[in-house]
C-alpha cells in the first residue's frame, strides 16, 4: 500500500467500508488463477470517497522468476488507452471548440484517404468508420510517422456508418488529430491536460526504467517477457506512443480517473471538463439503425461489453484491454469496477470475458442493483430510436443470371434444385425463365415439402412438373436425400435456387450440402443462385452445434442463427467440410447484411407450409428449439405457426406474466387459446402465449428460446423432454443448463462466447457488406 495511498487520498480513501461481495470476488479470481486463465490480478471496486474492495491476487510475474502481485502493480493498459488517454484528450479539445465531432477527418488530417473521405471524427470514436481492425504489420516497419502514414492511406472495408468494426486505426488517427490540433504529441498532451491535473502520477507512455520492478510483464519477446515495453506490436513499432495502446497505469490511478468521470469532470475541486461534455461522450452516439450502442470512445452495449456483467444497466459504460485490463463505470450507482490482469504473460491465453463479467455481476449484485429498474438520467431519453429499414430493389441470383441471358448455362444440360420459392423478381418461375431463355433444363429436384412447398410429411415422392413435363426427383424421400448417380448422369451442371430463412435446423441447407457433395462426387459444377437471409446477415446467435449432434436438422458446424446467405454457407461448407465441389455462387445485387426481408422489395413466398411471415421466420430459431416435444405445440396447424406456443398443461396468463417480468429484449407476451388442426395436440383447445416483436434489432432468437424453455421448466417441471430436442438445440451443455433452469441472462452470454471461432471462420466466406 505504500505507493497506493498517496495517490488515492483524498478522493478515495475517505472511507473504506465492508463489502459483502468480497468473498465471491475472491473465489472467482482465485478460480481463474487456479485454472491458469490469468497469472494474477488486482481488483479495485469503489465509489467516490469509498473503496469497497481492493486486493491483489496471484503472481505479477511467472518468468524468469515468480513475483507476487501487489496492489501498486503497474499494468500495460492496452486498449484502455483509447478511453483513458485518447478519448479524454479529444474531450478537452472538443469543449475548447478545437475539434468538432461532425467534422470530416480530412479537416484535421488533410492527407487522409488522399483528402477524399466522408469519415467523421464521431465515426472514428464510435468505430463506425468502416476502417480495418489494424494496419499491416508485415513486412516489419518502424517509426511513428510510418505508422501514421499507414493509417492515413489504409482503405475502409465498409461504408461510414454502415456497421461497427472495432478498429485500432480509428484511434491511431484520433491520436494524430490530438497531436496536430494541440501541437503536442499525444503522450505530452494527456500528461499536461489530464494526468497531472487529476494527479494520476503513475500513468504514462514509455514508463521510465525505475518503474520496471513494479510493472507486470506481458508476452515473451526475443526470449524474455516484455516489461515496460508496450505489448501491442503496432504501438511498439511506432515507438511506444499511439492513440489505441501504449498507456501504463495502476488501479489507483484508474480509480481517480473513474471518480473524475462519476463527478462529471471534477476531482478534488479541480474541473477538467464540463458535466455536459462527460455526458455527451458517455451516452449512445452510434447510428440509430444499429443494435450496437457505443459512446464516444466508450463501450455501452456491444459484443465487446462483457465486462458490464449481467446487472449493471445499459447506460453504464467501460472498456477492456487485450492484455487483461478492464474498467466499467456505472453512473446510476456511482460505482466503478477495475480489474487488471496480465493474461498474456508469459504467453497468450483466451480472452477473460467470463471472469470480467462474473466480477462485475458480483459487484452489482452486492450493491443491490436491478438493471431492469435503473433509470439513468439523460440516457433513457437520448437512447436512439431504431430505424425502420431501407427500401431497396434486390436482385437475387436468378435475376442476375436472367440479366445475363443465362450465358453461364447455355449449351449445358442443367439440373435445377428448387421449389415454389424459386421466382425471379419479374414473377416468373425460375424453371420457366430458364426454358424461355433456351437453357437445356433436363431434370428438377425438390427439397423437403416438395416442389410446390405444400407437403408437410416425410417421404415426398418423385413427380412431374405440370408445365414443363420434366421429372422432379425428390430429395426428401426416406434415406434418399441427395441426387442419385443415375439422375446426375443426364446433366452437366447442377443449380440450386431456394429461399432459406436463416435458422440452423431449416433443412434446405442440408439439401444443398448433400447435393453439393453429390455434384463433387460426379465431377460436375454446382451453382448456388443466392437469395437474402430474411432475418439479416448481421445477427449471429449460438449455441454452436456439437459435432455429435450433426444431422439433417443441423448438417454443419454453425450456430442456431448463422447470419449468412445460402451462397455464403455453400462457400464455407465446401471448404470447411472438405467437399471440394466445383462451386460457383451467383451473388445478389443491392443486398446489404443489415437488410431485413422487407427492405429487399422482393415478394414473400412462404418457404414452407408453416413459415407464413417474416415475423415467424425471426421467431422460429428460438421457438423451434424444443419443437420435438410431443406434448407441446408451436402453433403448427393454426393461422400463426411459430408466433404462439401452447399445451394442455400450460396456463397462458401465468406463463405470459412470468415472461413479461423477465423483460426479454425486443419481445412481449400475451395469453392466448388456440386449437391446432394438425401436428401435436391436434384438435385440442389449449392455452399458451403469443409473441409480439416490439424491437427486432434488439431481439435475440436465442434469448427467447432460452427464456421460454427455462420458464416452462420452472413453472411446469418435467413436462418438456428437453433431451428429445437435443438435435434442435444442438448443444448438450445448453440442454443441461436448461434442465437446471439456469438464468438465461447468464446462459445466453456463455453460449454466445462459443461462437467466436465460428465468427472468425465465417468472415472468410462473406460476400456482402
Amino acid at each position: 500500500m505504500k505507493h497506493l495511498i498517496p495517490f488515492l487520498l483524498p478522493a478515495l480513501l475517505a472511507a473504506q467500508v465492508p463489502f459483502r461481495g468480497s468473498a465471491d470476488i475472491d473465489a472467482a479470481i482465485e478460480e481463474a488463477i487456479a485454472a491458469d486463465k490469468i497469472p494474477g490480478a488486482v481488483c479495485l471496486i469503489g465509489q467516490p470517497g469509498k473503496i469497497l474492495h481492493l486486493k491483489a491476487y496471484g503472481q505479477r510475474a511467472l518468468v524468469p522468476a515468480r513475483e507476487a502481485m501487489t496492489t501498486d502493480t503497474i499494468f500495460d493498459a492496452a486498449s484502455l488507452t483509447k478511453v483513458v488517454a485518447t478519448t479524454s484528450a479529444v474531450m478537452r479539445l472538443f469543449e475548447q471548440g478545437k475539434v468538432r465531432l461532425a467534422d470530416k477527418v480530412t479537416v484535421y488530417l488533410p492527407d487522409f484517404q488522399n483528402g477524399k473521405s466522408d469519415i467523421t471524427v464521431r465515426q472514428l470514436l464510435t468505430h463506425f468508420s468502416g476502417m480495418r481492425p489494424d494496419v499491416d504489420l508485415k513486412p516489419e516497419w518502424s517509426g511513428y510517422s510510418t505508422g501514421i502514414q499507414k493509417a492515413l492511406i489504409d482503405r475502409p472495408i465498409a461504408e461510414p456508418g454502415e456497421r461497427m468494426i472495432y478498429s485500432d486505426i480509428n484511434f491511431i488517427l484520433l491520436g494524430e488529430i490530438v497531436h496536430k490540433v494541440s501541437g503536442k504529441p499525444l503522450d505530452q498532451f494527456v500528461r499536461d491536460e489530464i494526468f497531472l491535473p487529476l494527479r494520476m502520477m503513475e500513468s504514462t507512455f514509455n514508463p521510465p526504467a525505475s518503474w520496471r520492478p513494479r510493472i507486470a510483464p506481458t508476452e515473451m519477446w526475443a526470449g524474455k517477457p516484455l516489461r515496460g515495453v508496450v505489448h501491442d506490436p503496432t504501438t511498439r513499432f511506432m515507438g511506444g506512443v499511439a492513440g489505441h495502446a501504449g498507456l501504463f497505469t495502476t488501479a489507483a490511478d484508474l480509480a481517480r480517473f473513474a471518480t473524475f468521470l462519476l463527478n462529471l469532470g471534477e476531482l478534488d475541486g479541480a474541473r477538467i471538463v464540463s458535466p455536459l461534455t462527460v455526458k455527451k461522450f458517455t451516452q449512445p452516439n452510434t447510428p440509430p439503425s444499429q443494435p450496437t450502442l457505443r459512446g464516444l470512445g466508450w463501450d455501452i452495449d456491444s459484443p465487446f461489453s462483457g465486462n458490464r456483467g449481467e446487472l449493471f444497466p445499459i447506460g453504464s459504460y467501460g472498456h477492456t484491454g487485450f492484455t487483461g485490463t478492464s474498467l466499467w463505470i456505472d453512473p446510476a450507482s456511482r460505482t466503478f469496477v477495475i480489474l487488471l490482469a496480465n493474461s498474456v504473460h508469459p504467453t497468450l491465453r483466451p480472452a477473460m470475458t467470463s471472469l470480467r463479467a462474473r466480477v462485475a455481476t458480483i459487484a452489482a449484485a452486492s450493491l443491490g442493483i436491478d438493471s431492469q429498474d435503473v433509470h439513468v438520467t439523460g440516457f433513457n431519453e437520448l437512447q436512439p430510436a431504431r430505424a425502420i429499414g431501407r427500401n431497396a430493389e434486390v436482385l437475387t441470383g436468378i435475376d442476375v443470371l436472367a440479366a445475363e441471358k443465362f450465358a453461364r448455362l447455355q449449351g449445358k444440360r442443367v439440373g435445377l434444385i428448387t421449389n415454389h420459392t424459386g421466382f425471379a423478381r419479374s414473377g416468373q418461375r425460375n424453371i420457366d425463365a430458364m426454358l424461355a431463355a433456351g437453357v437445356k433444363l433436363t431434370a428438377l429436384f425438390s427439397p423437403e415439402h416438395g416442389i410446390a412447398g405444400k407437403e408437410d410429411h416425410e417421404n415426398v415422392a418423385n413427380s412431374k412438373d405440370a408445365n414443363s413435363g420434366l421429372t422432379i426427383f425428390s430429395l426428401y424421400r426416406g434415406a434418399d436425400r441427395k441426387p442419385s448417380g443415375a439422375a446426375l448422369a443426364q446433366i452437366d451442371v447442377l443449380v440450386f435456387d431456394i429461399q432459406d430463412i436463416g435458422a440452423r435446423f431449416y433443412t434446405y441447407v442440408s439439401t444443398m450440402k448433400n447435393a453439393m457433395q453429390a455434384a463433387a462426387d460426379a465431377h460436375i459444377p454446382f451453382y448456388v443462385l443466392d437469395r437474402p437471409n430474411p432475418i439479416t446477415g448481421v445477427h449471429v446467435e449460438g449455441p454452436m452445434i456439437d459435432p455429435a449432434e450433426i444431422s439433417f436438422v443441423g448438417c454443419t458446424s454453425i450456430p442456431l442463427r448463422h447470419g449468412m446467405t445460402l451462397g455464403e454457407l455453400a462457400r464455407m461448407i465446401n471448404t470447411e467440410d472438405h467437399i471440394n465441389a466445383n462451386l460457383e455462387v451467383v451473388p445478389m445485387k443491392n443486398w446489404r447484411r443489415s437488410d431485413w426481408f422487407d427492405s429487399t422489395g422482393l415478394t414473400w413466398v412462404d418457404p414452407s407450409p408453416n413459415m407464413r411471415s417474416l415475423t415467424a421466420a425471426l421467431l422460429y430459431p428460438g421457438v423451434g428449439m424444443i419443437e420435438y416435444a410431443k406434448n407441446y405445440s408451436v402453433g403448427r396447424g393454426t393461422n400463426a405457426p411459430f408466433e404462439q406456443i401452447g399445451a394442455d398443461w400450460i396456463h397462458g396468463a401465468t406463463l405470459a406474466a412470468y415472461l413479461n417480468k423477465r423483460m426479454v429484449p425486443g419481445v412481449r407476451f400475451y395469453p392466448t387459446r388456440f386449437t391446432p388442426n394438425a401436428s401435436n395436440l391436434n384438435g385440442r383447445s389449449i392455452e399458451g402465449v403469443r409473441f409480439v416483436i416490439v424491437d427486432r434489432e434488439s431481439f435475440s432468437s436465442l434469448r427467447l428460446g432460452l427464456e421460454l424453455a427455462v420458464a416452462l421448466e420452472k413453472l411446469y417441471p418435467g413436462k418438456i423432454d428437453f433431451q428429445g430436442s437435443r438435435r434442435l438445440i444442438g448443444s448438450v451443455a445448453a440442454v443441461q443448463a436448461i434442465m437446471k433452469a439456469e438464468d438465461p441472462r447468464n446462459l445466453e452470454p456463455r453460449l454466445q462466447e462459443t461462437i467466436q471461432p465460428f465468427l472468425d471462420t465465417r468472415a472468410k466466406y462473406l460476400l456482402y457488406r
